[in-house]
């Protein structure tokens, strides 16, 4: 098997994994904060007592793990968002708002690379307008915050994927993955006295959350995590994108098969969630055919 059909296969398995996360998140009743801050501790936890880790950070130079770490807080902030979101609203909002990332992706990594804007990023970025307007209208009203909540974790998941696909080619997987998840971690340990309405680190949780927890660190962070890292130095942005767009896309199955979510939307929100994904869905085909017609 070649490194770029393994590389397909394991980010297409992260996918699905990755469609859980608002499922578990939904089903586990603590609070966004200790549930973020268990994650990353879990994950963060795990990895110490794996050898691999500790070869790939003494490789790393300390001002790699310094942009690591970084990096880790961006995701803690981005996490936080996204449960938030959940909690304010329910599952298929939060994992439509995830829609949004690859849009501003398009914006985003330009900033970080120092690329000039593409006029086709823009476009598409307008296109889902509409679909956002849907989503909004067919959301009651008060699951409108969570859907703020939704759009900021989108920005953050933007932030943190340009950094993490800038310098990710410098650090090997199960270091980043640990540097990340510790960083994050710590962050939340500081930040906790400030976000007190988001639940308290010290909420320890009951038998059925702490399994839906490890199913959370081990199943859907830590193995997903550290594939995709690997993955991404086979496959282009396009292959990529196009593998992730499925996220929100199996997170809203999902949620209706097992959480019976399509009683609380109205159909005009599926129809917003369509357009937006129609979208995300058609940018990375025409963005290929952009650079097409730019080579001939």
């Amino acid at each position: 098997m070649s490194p770029t059909t393994r590389a397909r296969l394991q980010i297409h398995f992260c996918v699905v994994l990755w469609g859980f996360t608002a499922i578990l998140g939904k089903l586990i009743t603590l609070q966004a904060l200790p549930l973020v801050w268990w994650r990353m501790s879990l994950v963060a936890g795990a990895l110490l007592v794996v050898k691999g880790f500790w070869t790939g950070l003494a490789r790393t130079p300390p001002r790699l793990v310094a942009t690591f770490a970084a990096i880790g807080v961006v995701v803690s902030l981005h996490w936080l968002t996204f449960y938030g979101s959940i909690k304010l609203s329910n599952a298929s909002v939060a994992a439509t708002c995830m829609a949004f990332a690859p849009v501003l992706i398009s914006f985003v990594e330009p900033l970080v690379t120092r690329q000039p804007f593409n006029s086709l990023d823009v476009f598409v970025g307008l296109a889902v307008v509409p679909g956002v307007a849907l989503v909004v209208g067919g959301t009651p009203a008060g699951m409108r915050p969570g859907i703020a909540m939704g759009a900021l974790s989108a920005l953050l998941v933007a932030v943190f994927a340009s950094l993490n696909k800038r310098y990710i080619a410098h650090g090997e997987a199960l270091a980043v993955t640990g540097i990340e998840m510790g960083a994050g971690a710590l962050f939340l340990t500081a930040l906790s006295p400030l976000l007190t309405p988001m639940g308290g680190l010290l909420a320890w949780p009951s038998r059925d959350d702490a399994l839906l927890l490890a199913a959370l660190a081990m199943g859907c962070t830590l193995v997903p995590f550290a594939l995709a890292l690997v993955a991404q130095r086979h496959l282009s942005a396009f292959a990529t994108s196009l593998a992730v767009n499925m996220e929100p896309v199996y997170a809203i199955l999902l949620a209706i098969a097992l959480l019976g979510e399509q009683r609380e939307l109205d159909v005009s929100f599926y129809l917003g969630g369509a357009i937006i994904l129609g979208t995300v869905f058609a940018h990375p085909l025409l963005a290929r055919r952009q650079s097409h017609f730019a080579h001939e």
